[in-house]
């Protein structure tokens, strides 16, 4: 679904930001596009909060893709090599 989509972009622009400015983003997730649509209770989205903390200043990136009853869905991980 729409709302989906606008969120998954946000996530995938948001985790691959520089620490600080993902830090902010990752605070204020409740007011990207899409956000409650798509989370309206958090459970599911805090650990991944949880890792990109522990992940330093390492950029994320989107490991899996897929679609799940029409919405978007991804994985993220931290700290692989970006070459």
């Amino acid at each position: 679904d729409a709302d989906s989509e606008r969120f998954d972009a946000w996530l995938r622009e948001t985790v691959s930001l520089p620490r600080k400015q993902r830090d902010q983003r990752l605070i204020d997730w409740a007011q990207a596009p899409g956000a409650r649509a798509s989370h309206p209770r958090e459970e599911h989205l805090l650990p991944l909060h949880v890792v990109a903390g522990a992940a330093g200043g390492d950029a994320g990136a989107r490991i899996f893709e897929d679609r799940v009853l029409g919405s978007a869905q991804s994985a993220f991980a931290f700290g692989l090599d970006q070459r």
